[in-house]
This record gives C-alpha cells, structure tokens and sequence, in this order.
C-alpha cells in the first residue's frame, strides 16, 4: 500500500537526461519517442478552430482522447526509466513531466494507490494551465471545466500505470474563474457519471463513420483504376519511392502484353510479388500462377521438374508426370533464381520460348503449352553469357521487357509504411496488439543499410512482435538480433537544463590517444567490457538503471552484459 500526503518530488535527473536535441535531423527525442517544440500560441489557435469546427462537445472528447494517448506513452516510458524507484516517487514522473514539458506547474496535495487492489485516490493543484489561459484569450470565462486535454492526460498516465481505467476531474478550473486548478482521479467504476465520462475517450461515431466511408472510397477507386482484379487475387506493391513507382507502372504497362519479363532486382526485393503483381493484371489472372526456385532444384532433377518426365525415362520414374510449364498452361510461370538453370535446361526453356512447345525427359512428343515466362535474377545476367554460365540467345530472350526492383536501402521513406504494414500482418498472426514502432526503433530501421531487403524487414518486424508485450511500443532492441545501428550525432539536454553537443565533430575522438595507449599495451575487449560493467555498478551502488545511465547504454543492454559476467 502506498499513502502519501503532499508527497515530494524526487530528483528529475532521470527525466531530463532522457530529452536530446539532434538540430542537424531536425529532430528532440524524449528517450525512444519523438517529440515536438511547439509555440504554445499554435496550440492554443488549434484548440480554437477545433471549437468552432467541431463544437465544444466534441473539441473536448478530442482533445481527451489526445492527452490519453500522451499521457498513456509517457507512463510507458517511465515505468521502465524509475524501476527501482518507490512506487510513489515512479508515478510522481507523470505531474513532473507535465511541468517539464510545459504544461501546467502541478502541485501533488494528496496521493494514496495500492497496485495489487487497484484502489486509487489523487488530488493535484494546478499552476499557469496553458489551455486555461488558452481558453479565457478566446472565449473568455467559461461555465465548464476547460482543461480538457491535461485532464486526458493524467487519466491517461494513471490509467497505465495502475492497470486498470482511472480518470480525473476538476474540482476547480482556472478557466471558470478559480485562481487555480484542482483536479481529483479515481477508478473509473467510483464516479456516479462514470458511462458519461468514459463515453468522452471513445472515438467519435460520426467521425469515425465519415473516416470508414472515405477509406473504403479510396480502396474501391483504387481497385477500379489499378487493379482490374479481385482485391485477394491481387497483391499489395507498397511504396511511393520514386524508383518503386517506376517498376510498378512498368508491371502495369506491361501486364497485357504476351512478352516475356525479367525482373531484376537483389534477393529479397519482393521479385515474386512483382511477378503475381504482373499476373493478377493480365488477361491470364484466371489461370494457374505457378513459382519456380531454381536454385532449390537438384540439377539433375530440374528439368524433369520444368518440362515433365515420362515413365522409365530415369530410375525412379515409375510413372509419367506433367512438369511445372504444363501445370502453367494457360497462365503464367514465374522462374526466380534462373541463372542457376544448367545448360541442357536452358536450351529447354529457351525451345519453349521459341515455339511454345516442350518435350518431357525420355518422351518423343511434343507438347504445345501456352505459358508467359517471367524471370527474376539477383545477378548481373549478360555479365554471365560474358562469362559463358548463360545462354546468350536465351538471355535476349528473357531480356524483352526488363524491370528494375530498387533495393530497400534506397526507398528509405517506404519503410515506415512497410513496417506498418508487417506490424499489423503479425498482430493478426501472433493475435496479439502492440502500439506500433518506437521513434527511435523507426530511425534505426531507417539508418539500417538492408542487405537482406524487404524480407529482411519482415522477419524483423515479426520478431519485434513476438518480443513486445501487449499494448507496449516496439524498441529498438527488439528488432535487432544484434545491436541497432549507432544514431546520429545530435544533441541532448545536459542535467542542469542546457544544451550540450552529444558528440563534437572534429574528426577525432576524445578517447584516441587512450584507445592507442591500450591497444599498443597489450588489450582484451572482454576484459575492458567486464572491468567497465563492475565498476559502473559499483558506482551506481548496483542500481541497474543508474549504471546503464553512466555507461550510455539501455537497461536492457546492461542487464544482458551483467548476464553475460554471470555466465563468464
């Protein structure tokens, strides 16, 4: 149990060594979560033309719903900065950071919570609230509590923190004429309006209607201008990189015409996607798409494997067989890897092309099939007839109508879209709801050079999945089996409140000339590691938190180095 009577702050040193400034991004970090520095005029301007657009009833559920959410993140996070910290002095962070971020001086006048039962009661007075003073410069004094989003806030925060729905109230409100703000929280069960107040953090029915109808008019324009096809016949191409774009429309010129395709393009590019893209579009959606990896092929099994084997044709042929291009008739075959064909099944394929007839091993008929060839290599293919592993007569063949894939690593913008995309595949797989990717997990995705490309993303995206909890952002950590790509020099807020550099730009490193003197003296990395683990926890008086701190490293990261001296 936990009761305390205006309860003091603790120190805000864990708060504010969290907030960096990296001005060359253009970007303020509050640890993994990006941040804004917004005039609070702006705000207040906004909060106006909510108002007069949607009216007071739902300007207020709005911005409820929006301090929630705020106040819900912020939680998220400082749970997992003050672990070691009392219960009391951890959920003191949330009135802190609302003072910190400019929000309103809060005053905590009594606090009494007990995690296991859930009970909960908190009285807060509030000094200078920037959307009461807001709310009185363009509307003057009003009737009703106007603090709306602060309220949203601390419901949002507690709610978090306590498990369970607890939401606040004011008692008194500077924008009613009160010379301060006192707010009052406790489960949501224990106030006598609680389906009025609990129906404010729902979405709004009409906007939420208006938001569904417009999205389905977009999906069904879409349809009918793009795809031509049933919506689960067709796959989904995403991105708008401008190289993504122009191998997209490339497929879609492409599609109704009987010429062969090559797309090339490095392994995990999404090849295959592109060639049942291609399919879906043309005038053989309605017949068989079958996917060949050549490379997954013995040799000397390939081409019984493409063209089909007659009975007796080789030991183990006990009975005769259609291959992949006659299961194809009529549609299209999509041959990924071709480079890896041998050479008598490349004089097959090339016959097939030719002609459109094939032969089975160990038969004497020939059999006409009608069949569109699409290729895909990761390759330089003409660079292999140089070199004598491919056909040249075969690769002018396949090269009609070529199709370039960009790798990930330069279509940098597509990846928030594409990640979301995956997240919300693997919610449904895993049947689990997460909330989505942590800024600073989304830049490393971003500063990551992706050798294994879009599949490379996916296997990612699902192991972040299965590694986050419910309900909690997706970090960095849990993307990358090893660590995540270094970020950007910037900047961060020193403990005293100024702005420091991270990190000078000179070239060279405050740490070289010991570097040199260790390196040239005799140096074991896993010794340094350990030696520099032990002595930043005995400086932090084996506080985990604290020594992570000291180090610059996560929590997360010094708990597996502590680990790992256990194990050594």
């Amino acid at each position: 149990m936990s009761k305390t009577h205006g309860p003091q702050y603790p120190s805000d040193d864990d708060l504010l060594s969290q907030v960096r400034f990296d001005p060359v991004a253009g970007k303020i970090w509050f640890n993994e979560q990006r941040v804004l520095m917004v005039h609070a005029s702006g705000m207040s301007l906004l909060r106006k033309e909510l108002i007069e657009t949607l009216g007071i009833s739902r300007a207020r559920g709005l911005l409820m719903r929006f301090g929630f959410h705020a106040g819900f993140k912020d939680a998220e996070l400082t749970k997992t900065l003050r672990p070691n910290f009392t219960t009391d002095d951890a959920f003191l962070a949330g009135p802190r950071l609302a003072c910190i971020k400019g929000l309103v001086h809060v005053e905590p006048l009594e606090l009494s919570f007990d995690l296991e039962s859930g009970s909960f009661i908190g009285r807060f007075e509030w000094t200078d609230s920037y959307e009461a003073d807001a709310h009185l410069q363009h509307f003057g004094v009003s009737d009703e509590p106007v603090c709306w989003s602060l309220i949203g806030y601390s419901s949002g925060f507690t709610s978090y923190y306590m498990g369970r729905k607890v939401l606040f109230k004011e008692e008194e409100c500077a924008g009613c004429g009160s010379a301060h703000c006192r707010i009052i929280g406790k489960p949501a069960e224990e106030w006598e309006d609680c389906a009025e107040l609990e129906k404010l953090y729902q979405p709004d029915s009409v906007a939420e209607a208006l938001f569904a109808l417009q999205s389905q008019i977009s999906e069904l324009q879409e349809t009918v201008r793009e795809y031509h096809a049933k919506p689960s016949e067709m796959p989904r191409l995403i991105g708008n990189a401008a190289a993504f774009l122009k191998a997209k429309d490339l497929v879609k010129r492409g599609a109704a015409s009987r010429a062969s395709v090559l797309l090339l393009g490095e392994t995990g590019v999404g090849k295959e996607m592109f060639a049942r893209s291609l399919h879906a579009l043309s005038d053989r959606s309605d017949k068989p798409f079958v996917a060949v990896n050549c490379a997954s092929i013995p040799t000397d099994l390939i081409a019984s494997e493409l063209f089909g084997v007659e009975r007796g044709a080789f030991t183990g042929a006990s009975v005769s067989r259609e291959g992949k291009f006659e299961r194809a008739d009529g549609g299209t075959i999509f041959l990924d890897e071709v480079i890896e064909l041998p050479p008598g099944a490349q004089a097959a394929l090339l016959r097939v092309l030719q002609e459109g007839e094939l032969e089975r091993v160990g038969g004497t008929t020939l059999r006409k099939v009608d069949v569109r060839v699409v290729a895909a290599t990761n390759e330089d293919l003409l660079d292999a007839v140089h070199q004598g592993r491919f056909r040249a007569d075969l690769f002018y063949r396949l090269n009609v109508y070529p199709i370039e894939i960009p790798p990930l690593r330069d279509r940098v913008d597509d990846i928030p879209v594409l990640a979301k995309h995956f997240v919300g595949k693997f919610h449904a797989l895993y049947k689990k709801t997460t909330m989505g990717i942590s800024d600073r997990a989304m830049r490393a995705l971003k500063q990551y050079p992706w050798p294994g490309n879009i599949r490379e993303l996916e296997n990612m995206i699902e192991r972040g999945v299965i590694l986050t909890d419910q309900h909690r952002s997706i970090d960095a950590e849990s993307l990358f089996a090893s660590q995540p790509p270094e970020e950007e020099p910037g900047h961060k807020l020193s403990r005293s409140g100024s702005l420091e550099p991270e990190r000078a730009d000179t070239g060279r490193s405050p740490y070289d000339a010991l570097c040199e003197k260790m390196l040239s003296e005799g140096f074991s990395h896993d010794d340094f590691e350990a030696a520099i683990t032990r002595n930043a926890m005995a400086l932090a008086e084996d506080n985990v938190s604290q020594a992570a701190r000291l180090m610059g490293i996560t929590r997360a990261r010094m708990a597996y180095r502590l680990e790992k001296l256990k194990t050594d």
